[in-house]
This record gives C-alpha cells, structure tokens and sequence, in this order.
C-alpha cells in the first residue's frame, strides 16, 4: 500500500513512466537500444529500426517494479509488428505500470479512501527504410493515468493526453576494423511529444526527450561477435522558477537547453545544473555466441544533483528457432536505492 496526500506533488514532467525501459536486452546493456533497434522493442528505443527489420514479431516484458518498495508494484509491456513488403513494419504496443492501493488524505489529514492507481499508454509505430544504410521511423500513443479518483472534496488524480514520436537510424554497411569485420550504427529519437497532462486545473508537462547514440558491432567469426553501445537522453522540460507553467514542447525543445536548478542540499540551496550534467548516460556490451546465447553487462549513470541513479546491469539472453527470452538485473551502486534488484524478464517470438 503506497500513502499519499490528495493533492499530487509532480516535478519538472509527469507520467514519468513513458521513459521506463521495456525490455530485458537493453536493460541489461546499461539502458541502451537506440543505435540497436532491431527488433520488436524498437518502438521504444528507436521506431525507426523498424524499416530494417523485415519479419514480425511478438514480445512480452514483465518485471516487479521498485522491489525495495515491497509495495506490489510491477510493470508489463506488450508489443507486437507486421512486416509489409515494399511499404515498411508497423508496431502496436501497449504499457501497463500497476501503482498499487493508494491512501488518499485530505487537507486536514482525514483518510478519505483508497483508491487503485496505475498508468498505462497504447501506441502505434511505423518505421520505413529509405536507403540501405538509413531508415525514419515515428509513432503515437494515447496515456491514461490514473493516479486517485475524483469527488467533491478531492481534486482528481485522472488525467489523459496524447504524444508522438520522431526518429532516424543509420546501419553502415560492413566493414573492416582491426581486421575484424565490424558494423556501425548511430540513431536519435525524439519522443513523447504532445500536449500537457491535467491532474487537476494546474497542467504539468510530459516527458518529451531526446535519446541519440551509437553501437559497434564487431564478428570476429561465425560463431563470436560484440556489440558495444553508448546512449545518451535529456529530458526537453522547460518550466518556470517555481516548477510549474510548463512550455509547450515544440518551445521546450529549443529552449530547455539552459543550465536549471537542480537537487536541493542540506543548506537548502538548490544546485545549478549546466546542460551536460541534465544528460544521462548509458554504456553496454553484448556477447553473442552462435547467435543462441547472449551474455551482456552495461553501466547507467546520472549527475547527482539529477537524480543520481548509477547503477550497473547484468542480462543474458537465449534464442532458438523463433523464441527468445532475456532477462537483466539491476545492481545500484548506492545504498537504499529503490531501483535495487530490479529484474526484467521478456519473450519475444519472430516469425518470417
């Protein structure tokens, strides 16, 4: 059972879940995937590695969410695509992030019930491959939150909006390295744009952001081969001094690139964050061997006046025939941090 006031207390963007990584191979590699792409979890990562993928697929992700919480939290994630010859791969999926019971209190500090709370968003996607080496890709979805329920002394805690996407990726073709026949790839992906999201008459901004990065992948013979990848994300958020008024997103695209105050010390202050430090970064390896068996390991950082998750991730992967299954755990490099030991498991079938 999770205990909140009635009134939500939101940060710089809400319905922060649209930014939770979905599936267990990215989560395993450092929270990375943008430069990848290359399956049916693109839709998150990149749609545009849709245009490349010429089969159609079907996963599931399931994972309990902020374990250390112990509060019954889990997040699911189901995503499926279709493959058209000549026009591009469609994708459909939809996000289920289950909040648990929420005690709702009044101003007086009066109990005034309890209330099922989730979040969940449904999507589409389309990615299309303009060359051999490039390809576009986009997507749109419709949120709902569902955050308390609403009565005359209570202001509602259920809010809906809609946001889009907008991304590119580029696959090289091979080529030598080192000797080592290699494949680079360099991606971007701007997501959740849209309208703001209302919980009550106060409008809060969603999480539009900005992920691009890039991925080697070296086959050192039929049997072994690495890829080695880099995400980078900033959240394009604009709001004013007080946290709130959020702009609209085509502004905060352009002018959230300033310095902006970050976590609040023990003086009270609040820190200035310059724009390098608003990014996080992720790093990942993955290890294939035969294409049957994946090992992979990858570490995630954020400043600590943003945040401050560090942690490093583990994940390991199967395919046979037309199933593959991962999973990756999540090791914190602090202490009583509610990320701790959180595992992804995923399924993914691919049929031709």
């Amino acid at each position: 059972m999770l205990t909140t006031a009635a009134h939500a207390q939101l940060g710089q963007s809400s319905a922060l879940f649209l930014r939770i990584e979905p599936d267990s191979r990215g989560a395993g590699m450092g929270n990375t995937g943008v430069a990848l792409a290359d399956n049916a979890n693109a839709m998150f990562w990149n749609p545009a590695g849709l245009g490349f993928q010429e089969n159609s697929q079907v996963g599931i992700t399931h994972a309990n969410w902020l374990p250390e919480f112990d509060a019954g939290l889990f997040y699911e994630y189901l995503v499926g695509t279709y493959h058209v010859d000549g026009v591009g791969t469609f994708g459909g999926n939809v996000i289920f992030l289950n909040l648990g019971e929420l005690e709702v209190i009044d101003g007086s500090g009066n109990r005034v019930r309890f209330d099922n709370t989730f979040e969940m968003a449904t999507g589409l996607s389309y990615g299309r491959r303009l060359s051999e080496t490039f390809s576009i890709g986009g997507g749109a979805r419709f949120v709902y939150s569902k955050l308390s329920d609403s009565d005359g002394d209570v202001e509602s805690g259920t809010a809906t909006t809609g946001t889009f996407d907008l991304s590119a990726l580029y696959r090289s073709r091979p080529f030598g390295l080192f000797g080592v026949p290699t494949t680079f790839s360099g991606g971007a992906n701007l997501a959740n744009m849209g309208t703001y999201i209302r919980y009550s008459e106060e409008k809060q901004a969603i999480p539009t952001n900005l992920r691009f990065g890039y991925a080697f992948t070296f086959d050192f013979d039929e049997y072994n081969s690495l890829t080695v990848t880099n995400d980078f994300n900033k959240e394009l958020v604009s709001v004013d001094s007080t946290g709130a008024n959020p702009d609209p997103f085509y502004q905060s695209i352009f002018n959230s690139w300033s310095s902006r105050p970050g976590e609040v010390g023990p003086d009270g202050e609040a820190s200035e964050l310059g724009v390098v430090d608003q990014f996080t970064v992720g790093s990942g390896l993955e290890y294939w061997y035969a294409d049957l068996f994946a090992l992979r390991t990858g570490y995630f950082y954020e400043h600590p006046d943003n945040g401050n998750r560090q942690f490093l991730t583990f994940g390991a992967g199967v395919r046979w025939n037309i199933v593959g299954i991962d999973f990756s755990y999540l090791y914190t490099l602090e202490e009583d941090n509610p990320l701790s030991d959180t595992l992804r498991f995923s399924l993914l079938l691919s049929f031709q």
